[in-house]
């Protein structure tokens, strides 16, 4: 984030919160001096005038409607977290890679004496910015090859290419456009976004093609409150993988057409992604599939998390899914639910829990999972701010359970079938958006057709049971 800097009027000595200034001159008394400290919320301030210095090909009009909530500001306190809002929502259009704040008394023609100036510094992207990241997604890492455009029409437009290399032989490819619209309170973005995907996956025996298209509407209700509402059209190709898939796998073949209406609700009140503290995260999604293509059916999904550090270092946490995929027509292997493996019941092999056929996992319909975990430094923390706060150890109690879809008719007692497993291990933060975990995993409880992993796993993701 930028910095924020008040200046005080001439002649004053006074820094907000901190000492009087003392000249090495002079004189220092035995007895400190006392620390003298102001209340900000309760100096009356009030914002005569925002600069916003270095724009070039962004527009006017949608600097406008961004800066305009720190003109309802009454008090000093008001205007510092208003002009941080401000800059966070400037951030986000994505046309900017530096934004400093400063504040300043008024002065000159039109200003009041409580009156403010409030001063951005930003630097506009390059037309055009190119790099080169990586990903992950089900226990594999991709890397990204990119190129965007910034600020294409000078209010936030962006247009995107991406080619990403997965180490399972995956790959992937999309062009993306995206629209922001800042004006509160939903702070809307409108996504469009062509896609080529082609996955693999070993432990079902298949290759998946999938070639789409995707819109997408996000607005917040509240801060803490984001929607995505989407219609996804895609033509979805299955193919064996080698010669040993089994019938099962075989039958689902083939092309197919989809359409899907989608809406997904998130609710994040956590400090932080990876390794939270405290605060609570939920996500709930549900999907239409069949208006229009060869599959029609209903999918709905819940996760949710919650942490609590009763101890300082010491975090607890609860988390908890479940899924239920009702068919009508057209839907097989590629649509199932799957569990197990690092990333989600750990102790049992990635997709081990479960139905499988020839030893290739097949998947089920409705799931549930839910786990117990415990973080805490690591016992050699070099303290806060060190390489430690990259690391946290790690236990868990895990349970789950996965229904056959040949059990649909008594899901209930599908359902009942619990696996256990617990473990502990080391966690690793990649960034802000992933991370990596080394744990040593005993399944406690199995069922036949499962596939226990006991010892080592190694597993790597956005998005942890």
């Amino acid at each position: 984030m930028g910095t924020v800097h008040a200046k005080a009027e001439a002649g004053d000595s006074v820094e907000v919160g901190g000492m009087f200034g003392l000249d090495d001159s002079a004189a220092i008394d035995d007895d400190p001096l006392p620390k003298q400290s102001i209340k900000l919320n309760g100096v009356r301030a009030r914002v005569d005038r925002v600069h916003v210095e270095g724009l070039s090909r962004t527009k006017d009009d949608i600097i406008r409607n961004t800066i305009d909530d720190l003109f309802h500001a009454t008090d000093f306190e008001d205007v510092i977290l208003r002009a941080h809002r401000v800059r966070r929502a400037l951030d986000s259009m994505g046309c900017f890679r530096d934004i400093g704040v400063y504040i300043d008394v008024s002065s000159g023609p039109g200003s009041t004496p409580e009156g403010l100036e409030v001063t951005f510094q930003v630097k506009e992207l390059s037309r055009i910015v190119g790099g080169v990241n990586t990903t992950v997604s089900e226990n594999e890492g991709n890397l990204v090859l990119g190129v965007k455009l910034p600020n294409v029409l000078g209010r936030g437009e962006r247009v995107a290419a991406e080619y990403s290399m997965g180490h399972r032989a995956s790959s992937n490819f999309s062009i993306t456009a995206n629209k922001p619209y800042p004006h509160r309170p939903l702070n809307s973005v409108i996504t469009g976004s062509v896609y080529q995907q082609n996955h693999e996956y070993p432990w079902s025996g298949y290759r998946l093609l999938d070639r789409g298209l995707l819109l997408d509407l996000a607005f917040h209700t509240s801060p803490a409150t984001k929607h995505n509402l989407q219609w996804e059209g895609v033509v979805r190709e299955t193919s064996v993988l080698n010669k040993t898939t089994s019938f099962r796998v075989r039958e689902s073949s083939g092309p197919q057409m989809k359409s899907i209406l989608r809406h997904i609700v998130t609710v994040e009140h956590r400090d932080s992604s990876i390794f939270p503290t405290r605060g609570t995260w939920l996500q709930f999604s549900s999907e239409v599939c069949g208006l229009g293509g060869g599959v029609a059916n209903l999918r709905t999904e819940l996760q949710a998390q919650g942490n609590v550090e009763p101890l300082p270092g010491l975090v607890l946490q609860v988390s908890a899914a479940m899924g239920v995929l009702h068919d009508m027509f057209g839907t097989d292997i590629p649509d199932h639910y799957f569990l197990g493996g690092p990333t989600t019941l750990r102790g049992f092999q990635q997709r081990g829990v479960g139905p499988h056929s020839d030893g290739q996992a097949t998947g089920g319909k409705m799931y549930w999972a839910g786990g117990l975990h415990v973080y805490t430094p690591l016992p050699f923390h070099p303290g806060r701010g060190g390489l430690g706060e990259l690391f946290r150890t790690h236990a868990f109690l895990l349970a789950g359970c996965l229904a056959p879809p040949e059990e649909a008719a008594s899901p209930l007692e599908a359902l009942s079938a619990v696996r256990l497993s617990c473990g502990a291990g080391v966690a690793l933060r990649l960034g802000r958006v992933a991370r990596l975990e080394l744990n040593y995993a005993v399944p406690l409880r199995a069922r036949a057709g499962d596939v226990p992993a006991p010892g080592l796993q190694f597993g790597v993701g956005a998005h942890f049971l």
